[in-house]
């Protein structure tokens, strides 16, 4: 079993004022084993993957387990735009037990499906990359038969690394196309901000014969906006639901310090900020995570006001 830990309130502060103008103010404090509170037409659920097991098997820096914690405290002190009918519920933390990665992508799965199941929108906050597969199996149970759900990753990696040793950070996503293989499906999968210095030419292989629609980073910049907007919206034509994946080590070094990966080579907030309208405006997107935040690199905490930031406007735009 995994450890389920309740959210520790003292994440949450920030000013005060008697008109709920924080977030720290609007969120409410839930239980995943508990009967579910009474939800509106949106409301957004939080739920942390603190864990970096997977990091660890994958030879990255680890540290990622303390990111859902470090990504809360930055987001309670900015303001509230959410009007009245919008909740913002916490859940709390999903943490690794013994090492044991299988284990907790499973429990991960069933509590993004419980979540789906009533009606909310799951925003989860790692944590390691690894999470991304038991997210996406988790709406995936949702999805009825003859429907579509593809990804979108914001990433340097494909993470499409075979998981024959095990699972880990960069496998998700060769996990998910040989499930659909298995299934005599295909994989929608795309990815924006591929880096030819972070991948091998075996995932490139990989990824060609699986048809990944991906974008090299040096396409996938404000420069190349119309370029982008139009490769994001025939994926979207092409798919009935959307589940997006946000890796902070994508983005360069010069916005996010503390990821278990960082590189100078990376892409901009301005153009993910550009593309997340677009797939919010689509009215497809089902579930969204933001990950590799590690706490233990940051400077200033300004990776972890990015991680904040990226969430800020996407629970507001929803």
């Amino acid at each position: 079993m995994s450890i389920y830990k309740l959210a520790n309130t003292d994440n949450w502060f920030g000013r005060t004022s008697d008109k709920q103008l924080y977030l720290h103010e609007k969120v409410a404090f839930t239980n995943l084993n508990e009967p579910f509170p009474a939800t509106t037409n949106t409301t957004i659920a939080l739920l942390g993957y603190s864990s970096d097991e997977g990091v660890r098997r994958n030879l990255g820096r680890v540290g990622s387990s303390m990111g859902p914690d470090a990504i809360r405290r930055q987001l309670g002190k900015m303001p509230n735009h959410l009007d009245d009918g919008t909740q913002l519920l916490d859940f709390g933390n999903l943490e690794c037990n013994n090492q044991n990665l299988e284990e907790l992508e499973k429990e991960c799965t069933n509590a993004v499906s419980h979540l789906i199941k009533h009606r909310t929108t799951p925003i989860l906050i790692g944590g390691s990359h690894d999470l991304a597969y038991a997210h996406y199996n988790g709406l995936l149970q949702h999805i009825k038969p003859k429907e579509k759900i593809g990804i979108i990753n914001f990433d340097a990696h494909f993470d499409l690394r075979s998981n024959t040793n095990g699972n880990n950070s960069g496998t998700p996503f060769y996990q998910i196309a040989i499930d659909h293989n298995k299934k005599g499906q295909s994989m929608k999968y795309m990815a924006l901000g591929i880096r030819k210095d972070a991948n091998t030419k075996n995932l490139f292989e990989f990824a060609e014969l699986h048809k990944v629609n991906y974008l090299y980073q040096q396409y996938y910049n404000m420069n190349y906006l119309e370029h982008v907007q139009l490769r994001i919206i025939q994926f979207l034509e092409d798919v009935d639901y959307v589940y997006t994946t946000i890796d902070l080590d994508g983005f360069s070094s010069a916005y996010a310090p503390g990821v278990s990966a960082p590189s100078p080579m990376g892409f901009s907030p301005d153009i993910v900020i550009e593309s997340l309208k677009l797939i919010i405006e689509s009215g497809k997107l089902v579930g969204l995570d933001v990950v590799e935040l590690n706490p233990k690199y940051d400077i200033d905490d300004q990776t972890a006001r990015l991680a904040a930031s990226l969430i800020h406007y996407v629970i507001h735009k929803i």
